[in-house]
């Protein structure tokens, strides 16, 4: 048996804690720092969505994970200028990874701070230094640079986790865990998610391009590693809004949809003119402009709070300005984990531009979902498959 000890468990009373195996070895390396419960827990689930979603696409991919759930996903599909002043890259040529991991953290940069990064590929100088400045608790990767490794080891004092996965590694097919002394066991989710699960297409518009295919197979493998109840809105190569965890599929969807109408406000012309002080710290920017992009901004400008970030005070963005902008957004992909069981789920899709949709199918209530879509001219695919993940 191989096990290695952790600092504590998913809270520091929940000593002793390790993780161990059966087998000759464990499949990572810590390389730096020493890992906690929940840091494993995102580091090998994270690991697990970027490697499929690498093997779907071809792509370099990159997550940002937070309690066991994404905030982030994409892989490596180039900036346009727009994004790359959004992502605050402007005139930077990136690597493969590094635009991957841009794309993920970029997504919903206020769910990602603190979070735990998985790369599809060994780890190079640039995307290093571009988690250097971020604040973060650890990386997985196949491999690292030898640069990027003298990097990642300045970060929080040294103390910054990074793990080397083994790519070759296969667990056993039975998973196991145990709740309350009572050991659980099941076969692990291995379906395979690529072109194929869209084939079923029960609307009147059956078109769905080859980019919001792989859209689509992107959001629905990010989903495969999301707390359920969970649905994904992706565009462009990316996950631009996911919402967790719900009990209501409703209440996941609009989650998620507002994440996703928040990441397409950032690129408001208003918004990438913003005034900013020289020397504001990166979570300060990130959480004023989602302020200013919220019902919130008025109370802020009543109290004078934006004295303490911008030069001068900004124009506020008006409802009709946001709603004539988010009528805008197009061309977005949506995936839930599960069956839409009524047509409020498309309603509030349309309101954030999406366009394509994949979702397991097998509700008695389809008909109304099917009708919902054609409404909007919306293209779904049944897939036929749940991804509940627990």
């Amino acid at each position: 048996m191989q096990e290695l000890t952790l600092k504590y468990g998913c809270n520091p009373n929940q000593k002793p804690a390790r993780v161990f195996t059966d087998r000759e070895a464990l499949p990572f390396t810590v390389l730096n720092g020493k890992p906690g419960y929940i840091n494993l827990l995102d580091a090998f689930n994270s690991w697990q969505l970027v490697k499929e979603l690498k093997a779907a696409t071809g792509l370099a991919a990159a997550a940002s994970f937070k309690h066991v759930s994404p905030a982030g996903a994409a892989v490596a599909v180039p900036l346009d200028e727009t994004l790359q002043k959004i992502y605050f890259v402007e005139g930077v040529e990136l690597s493969p990874l590094a635009t991957a991991y841009i794309r993920a953290r970029g997504a919903d940069r206020m769910s990602s701070y603190g979070d735990f990064v998985a790369l599809s590929e060994e780890c190079d100088e640039q995307t290093a230094s571009f988690l250097l400045r971020e604040v973060s608790d650890g990386v997985i990767a196949p491999s690292y640079s030898e640069k990027a490794l003298e990097i990642l080891r300045q970060k929080r004092k040294g103390t910054y986790l990074v793990i080397q996965m083994d790519e070759n590694w296969q667990p056993d097919e039975l998973e196991t865990k145990e709740v309350f002394g009572i050991t659980f066991e099941q076969r692990r989710n291995d379906i395979v998610i690529d072109e194929s699960v869209l084939a079923e297409r029960p609307t009147k518009n059956q078109t769905i391009t080859e980019a919001a295919a792989r859209d689509l197979i992107i959001a629905l493998i990010t989903l495969k590693y999301t707390q359920s109840n969970s649905v994904c809105y992706a565009k462009d190569g990316q996950a631009i809004g996911i919402g967790a965890g719900q009990q209501s599929r409703i209440h996941c969807t609009r989650l998620a949809g507002n994440k996703a109408d928040t990441w397409f406000m950032r690129q408001h012309p208003k918004v990438l003119a913003l005034p900013f002080k020289e020397g504001i710290r990166r979570p300060d920017r990130d959480n004023t402009i989602d302020v200013y992009i919220s019902e919130e901004w008025e109370d802020v400008l009543a109290e004078g709070v934006w004295q303490q970030f911008f030069t001068t005070r900004p124009e506020p963005l008006t409802r009709e300005e946001k709603r004539a902008w988010l009528d805008q957004l197009s061309g977005v992909a949506l995936a839930s984990d599960a069956f839409f069981p009524f047509g409020d789920n498309i309603e509030r899709a349309h309101k954030s531009g999406v366009e394509f949709i994949a979702q397991t199918g097998g509700s008695v209530r389809d008909d109304n979902v099917i009708e919902t879509c054609d409404k909007y001219n919306i293209a779904m695919a049944f897939t036929g498959i749940r991804l509940f993940h627990h």
